[in-house]
């Protein structure tokens, strides 16, 4: 069976005799570059001087911990997604109401291609990206980072948590309004439960 090939719309590629003579182009070119070498220059003394970088930037992923205890449930989403494989966990039972806990979580920054998979299946909004860039590594054993390495508080992720509120999902909480007290399973949910919220507005 023959393939059918779609023809390209008349006129497409047909240029006027302005265009044909490219200099329009060209000086154009030359135009935006006289003009940047009279602006003002922006040069960082890297590394004495850090960057300061938005809560959008994925750097090095780190996994939320809330009173000194990781958010993770041990779902493994976050190990399956991960297109490099560089996340490994194991689960064990708790006591806690969550049920379950990461005993082993470690992930490889070698393998690791900073895509945020792992930040947007995650349920728990236990796993997320942090602006950290600058990380040096001397040997292939201190790139895999364990789970106390990976462990940071809440406050400190502050600025991204609520980054991806805003930008996960713009329209959560507007169609309608549920209690929080029907999704008290979830550890953010107890935690919200624990502050005194009863309606995610």
């Amino acid at each position: 069976m023959a393939v059918q090939i779609r023809k390209a719309p008349p006129n497409e590629r047909t240029l006027t005799w302005w265009d044909r003579l490219y200099f329009p182009a060209i000086l154009s070119g030359l135009g935006y570059t006289l003009r940047k070498m009279f602006q003002k220059r922006f040069t960082v003394q890297y590394p004495e001087e850090k960057i300061e970088l938005g809560p959008e930037f994925r750097g090095r992923p780190v996994l939320v911990a809330e009173n000194g205890k990781e958010r993770c449930v041990a779902c493994g989403l976050c190990a399956r997604v991960c297109p490099p494989l560089a996340i490994h966990m194991q689960a064990a039972e708790t006591d806690d109401p969550k049920e379950r806990y990461p005993a082993v979580f470690e992930i490889n920054m070698l393998r690791c291609i900073y895509c945020g998979l792992c930040e947007e299946v995650c349920p728990e909004e236990a796993i997320v990206m942090s602006g950290e860039y600058d990380f040096v590594f001397r040997a292939r054993e201190d790139a895999i980072y364990t789970k106390e390495r990976l462990l940071v508080e809440k406050d400190k992720l502050a600025s991204r948590l609520k980054w991806l509120d805003t930008m996960r999902n713009p329209q959560f909480g507007k169609r309608y309004a549920f209690r929080i007290e029907n999704n008290i399973h979830s550890v953010k949910g107890r935690t919200m439960h624990a502050e005194g919220q009863e309606v995610v507005p």
